[in-house]
């Protein structure tokens, strides 16, 4: 994977948004040094004062979208960062997303297949890999009768719908046990059993055993 600056990754995203997916937002204004770092990678071609993505810089663009967008899902449905929030707090947190975190968040977060705006998240290698098979984190609410897993996390812009699951011994790192999931999802948190309708279970994230995903 290529170390950009955080400049230089942010033009590739506007590029791949206006070449790729033909989405109407401007490119920013650039520093020449931003230009010219991407054209000496052989990620950019530049012609007068157009530049455009080379082959190499469109594989690059794309990841870079990539990592924003699991960025803002992340930041929208687990920290439950504010719509408003969501994408100036992404453009800071993707940068980091390098190494394997993106696959890894990317896989947490049940492969994603949009931002939280709609925009498309472009698949990994996790997601050709896991192709078919079931998602490693689940709502509860999606999961079935005898299935069995680890809260992972807890997931509302209310917080008083975070603070009522934990009232019920709903917390993150606790054994659970699918009882039933119709007409109300019942099931088994630690020595506890717990029924809540399918709304607040959409709440609760579950990292299914590997028997059952």
């Amino acid at each position: 994977m290529m170390h950009l600056s955080p400049e230089a990754e942010d033009l590739l995203e506007q590029l791949y948004m206006r070449e790729i997916e033909h989405l109407p937002d401007p490119l920013p204004a650039t520093d020449d040094r931003v230009i010219q770092e991407l054209v000496r990678r052989e990620l950019l071609r530049r012609q007068d004062v157009k530049v455009s993505l080379t082959k190499t810089g469109r594989t690059e663009a794309e990841m870079a979208v990539r990592r924003h967008r699991l960025a803002e899902r992340l930041l929208h449905d687990v920290i439950a960062v504010r719509d408003s929030q969501v994408d100036s707090a992404a453009c800071e947190f993707e940068h980091s997303l390098h190494h394997g975190i993106a696959e890894h968040i990317c896989t947490l977060l049940g492969h994603p297949t949009t931002c939280p705006h709609g925009r498309p998240i472009p698949p990994g290698r996790c997601c050709r890999e896991r192709a078919g098979a079931s998602s490693v984190i689940a709502p509860l609410a999606a999961m079935k009768s005898g299935e069995r897993g680890t809260i992972a996390y807890l997931t509302s812009h209310q917080p008083d719908t975070v603070q009522k699951l934990m009232s019920l011994g709903v917390l993150p790192g606790a054994p659970v046990a699918v009882i039933q999931i119709f007409p109300s999802v019942v099931f088994q948190v630690n020595q506890t059993q717990v029924a809540i309708d399918a709304g607040l279970a959409g709440n609760i994230f579950v990292r299914r055993n590997e028997k059952s995903s």
